[in-house]
């Protein structure tokens, strides 16, 4: 019998779906006889799961230049600490793989990195390596809210006028720098045997950032965590995720506030926020009567309770890459209203396991306030659910897809 394969796992993730998704990963493998260590630089949120319960951590130094405060340094200092970072990233990770080299693992499974999205870590490691990318680097590739290579127009000079140079001389030096970045993200990629994604949407944005075809291997849920309770739906909803503008929270509070009857609560759970956009969003619920209510940083079993009692999620980010906090709402027999965009309309399948509806606050609404005046349905949807997450989207299907796109490399 062949001796078990033993992998290096390298992450540099934020709390969050990518990081439970690893978590995951790491625990079917480890239960498939793989021996597995893995390596990362210092954790910024060491509150949220951590793969270190798991398995032994190497912890490698990755230094991060803060931005500058004086007037110059406004101007200069991102592009400053981004050309820092693309010659310090690759440091770090070719400690890590010589490191990984030198105890003698055969393979790499990378994941995406909070900084550059594809690690440069591939570049260094000698071996069979797959990269687990759960998404390009959005900034770059996507308007948010417009694309960074767009230049200033005739109009945009007129409204800045001379207070306007330092506006538009950060503007190109962040332009030079971008390309650069893109280039290096580009690279790294590259060096990849395989790129792993989570949804064909997903797969689509590769081709189109990267020009890489990559394989996708869809994620799936811990169901022993995340399962029915049982207990009374009660007339709120629930969102999930970063409360910064990619998760559109702004919209969700809209959808809300054109419930004319029967409004209810808005409860929004996320473990990270923009405190601007916070105050903004509060503003806006304010204004057009939402109750929103924030809970940050709330452990598993506060979240899954809160699942449990909610009669729906809304759930409404911009060109999401697969949704998995409908999953696990679902999981716990919650139904879910999301917008058919991206990948969520891989894991909602409109009438089966919630309602796909386009980007329109007043649509959002009715289909929210359609479930809270007829709670069977929301319950009889809240059940479909719970199968389709049992039949299709456990971990344990997950481990399996996993398992053999990563033999399929080592081959």
């Amino acid at each position: 019998m062949s001796a078990p394969l033993r992998i290096a796992i390298y992450y540099n993730l934020p709390s969050g779906g990518a990081r439970r998704a690893l978590y995951n990963h790491v625990t079917g493998l480890k239960e498939r006889g793989y021996i597995l260590k893995a390596w990362r630089p210092e954790l910024l949120d060491k509150q949220f799961i951590q793969v270190g319960s798991l398995v032994e951590e190497q912890e490698v130094d990755l230094p991060i230049q803060p931005e500058g405060t004086g007037y110059v340094s406004r101007i200069t200092s991102h592009v400053t600490r981004l050309h820092k970072l693309m010659k310090d990233e690759p440091i770090h990770t070719e400690t890590c793989a010589r490191q990984m080299r030198e105890q003698g693992f055969d393979f790499l499974f990378a994941n995406t990195d909070r900084l550059f999205a594809s690690p440069s870590i591939g570049r260094f490691f000698h071996g069979k390596k797959a990269l687990y990318l759960q998404e390009p680097n959005r900034h770059l590739y996507e308007s948010m809210p417009e694309l960074p290579w767009i230049a200033l127009g005739p109009e945009d000079y007129k409204k800045m006028g001379f207070t306007g140079i330092k506006h538009r001389t950060r503007k190109r030096l962040e332009q030079t720098a971008w390309k650069k970045q893109a280039r290096f993200e580009l690279e790294n990629a590259r060096s990849y045997d395989n790129i792993l994604v989570n949804s064909f949407y997903s797969r689509e944005s590769v081709l189109r950032a990267y020009g890489i075809s990559s394989d996708v291997c869809y994620l799936g849920v811990d169901t022993d965590k995340f399962h029915d309770q049982g207990k009374e739906r009660e007339p709120f909803v629930i969102g999930l995720g970063t409360i910064g503008p990619t998760k559109n929270v702004k919209l969700a509070i809209e959808a809300i506030g054109t419930i004319q009857t029967k409004r209810p609560p808005l409860v929004w759970v996320g473990n990270m926020s923009d405190d601007v956009y916070v105050d903004q969003m509060k503003q806006l619920a304010t204004k057009l009567g939402v109750d929103f209510q924030i809970r940050k940083m709330v452990t598993d079993e506060e979240l899954i309770d809160l699942l449990n009692r909610a009669t729906c999620m809304l759930y409404a980010p911009r060109l999401e890459p697969f949704g998995f906090a409908p999953l696990e709402a679902n999981a716990c027999g919650c139904t879910v209203v999301g917008v058919a965009e991206g990948g969520v309309r891989e894991t909602i399948i409109d009438g089966v396991n919630g309602k796909l509806v386009p980007h329109d606050p007043e649509l959002l609404g009715a289909a929210v306030s359609n479930l809270i005046e007829n709670p069977r349905t929301a319950y009889s949807l809240g059940q479909q659910a719970k199968k389709m997450v049992q039949d299709h989207w456990t971990i344990g299907a997950s481990n399996d897809r996993l398992e053999a796109a990563l033999l399929k490399v080592f081959r």
